[in-house]
């Protein structure tokens, strides 16, 4: 095999990150790209999506932007409120977002960046979609062959053989079991103690109410806060749809504990987490009719050794799964997805040399473990400062929040924080793996990741030497400020 083109590229799930897979390796020049889903089909469901300028420099140069851009908002601030009184503790004008990072910020919905994808790659004569069609395990991650096997919902098994295979299945990934179970690694998926309620409240739900009407118009995003819970809002579908998502800990799932990470809510319930939140965000509420209220469960699972193994790799939240409070979980999905792409096309001999496709995908690991992790760790500890209770860390937060009242300061609440959007939002990762590609693939050993492992050691939570680049290192340490 002379040109990298003809690699065969297998992806497990048709979901964002699996989308963002497909096409790009087809925008790169794949020819052959075959994504496996369990659905029979993509009847895209969900709720709001924030679209943040370094997943849209990705979704531009792909070709698919113009048309997500279409339904979406603007957002040119955020505000955020006391829950209980509805106070205003900070207000961040972001009129310049598009100005400063080459694109804006903007809010839509899921199913609009889902399909905008969907539709990109349905114009890639290179990818081939395989619905009702379940992974039952990996059994040879290469490098010499990559072998899986694939369950069809009405037909009899059968292998597949690939020259690289994506586990973008989520966080009940199966490529991970397979992979983890080849390494005698456990990494169990773990609860948060978190929960979320997702709401979407219609345009004829809230143009009677001034108030409410005021905020669907708006090109802000809000957050109500209280110890701990908190609620984040925004207009999408052109400010037909008002979204609303909350945060509280999990008290209905903790009580029947199962698989399932959905469940029919009760209102009744949902009213009361939120009782002592103000008129303005009971008024949403109780716009919810009875019957369609839908709880999510907010898992995890510990940090992994290794993404990777021979010529199998894992993406989005099969790897990195996040909570949703800095809103990056689907731009990291997408990142991956793009940096997998441009490693693999610059694999030393077109791929033909099955150690050196091997050490290139390994790269990928090596560019976003760093990174993923510090967004990951930063969602986490936001929403704990977010969710304070009465005392003096919540009086010391509150000051803080006054004082970012002057703009560019750093503020509590890391999503809105001018110098972490600016480490976010400024980063091109396929510029990052342009420029970086040689340097690492030249540490990895020849025949040293076959087994996941890099130079004799675990893989380590970033670069080759474990440590993590300048830029994520200088936001955490101020972030720890």
């Amino acid at each position: 095999m002379s040109d990298f083109r003809d690699l065969r590229i297998s992806v497990i799930g048709a979901g964002m990150g699996g989308l963002a897979c497909a096409l790009a390796f087809a925008k790169k020049g794949f020819k052959h790209v075959d994504v496996y889903e369990t659905a029979s089909n993509l009847g895209f469901v969900g709720a709001g999506i924030q679209l943040a300028p370094n997943m849209v420099r990705i979704l531009d140069r792909w070709g698919c932007w113009d048309s997500i851009a279409a339904e979406a908002t603007n957002i040119t601030s955020s505000s955020i409120r006391e829950g209980a009184t509805n106070r205003e503790l900070v207000h961040v004008e972001m009129p310049d977002i598009a100005e400063k990072y080459g694109y804006p910020h903007c809010t839509g919905h899921r199913a609009s960046l889902a399909g905008g994808l969907y539709e990109g790659c349905k114009k890639e004569s290179a990818v081939t979609f395989h619905f009702s069609s379940s992974l039952v395990g990996v059994t040879s991650f290469g490098p010499d062959k990559t072998v899986f096997t694939v369950q069809p919902r009405n037909g009899e098994a059968y292998e597949v053989e690939t020259d690289v295979l994506l586990g973008a299945d989520g966080i009940k990934s199966a490529v991970r079991t397979s992979l983890l179970r080849a390494l005698d690694i456990s990494a169990d998926v773990e609860d948060t103690g978190q929960a979320a309620y997702r709401i979407m409240l219609n345009r004829s739900q809230m143009e009677h109410d001034p108030e409410l009407l005021e905020l669907l118009d708006a090109d802000c995003a809000l957050r109500w806060i209280g110890e701990k819970r908190h609620i984040v809002a925004y207009p999408i579908s052109n400010k037909t749809i008002y979204n609303i998502s909350t945060c509280q800990p999990d008290v209905n799932f903790a009580a029947a504990p199962g698989a399932t990470y959905t469940t029919r809510g009760s209102k009744p319930a949902m009213l009361k987490v939120y009782a002592d939140f103000g008129p303005t965000v009971q008024k949403m509420l109780n716009m919810v009719p009875e019957g369609e209220v839908c709880e999510w469960k907010l898992r995890s699972h510990a940090p992994l050794d290794t993404w990777v193994l021979g010529a199998v790799a894992l993406v989005g939240d099969a790897c990195h799964p996040t909570l949703p409070h800095l809103s990056q979980g689907a731009a990291m999905a997408i990142e991956d997805a793009a940096v997998l792409a441009e490693v693999v096309s610059r694999t030393p001999g077109s791929g033909s040399d099955r150690v050196a496709l091997s050490k290139a995908i390994k790269v990928y690991e090596l560019l976003r473990k760093d990174r993923t992790t510090l967004l990951v760790d930063l969602a986490a500890s936001s929403a704990r400062t977010l969710h304070l209770g009465e005392g003096k860390a919540k009086e010391e937060r509150d000051k803080a929040f006054l004082n970012a009242k002057k703009r560019g300061t750093p503020i509590p609440d890391k999503w809105a924080s001018p110098e972490v959007q600016h480490m976010i939002y400024s980063y091109d990762c396929v510029k990052d793996t342009t420029e970086k590609f040689d340097e690492l693939y030249a540490t990895l050993a020849d025949g040293a990741v076959a087994n996941g492992y890099t130079n004799g050691n675990p893989a380590t939570n970033g670069h080759a030497s474990g440590k993590a680049t300048d830029v994520a290192a200088e936001v955490a340490a101020e972030v720890a400020a």
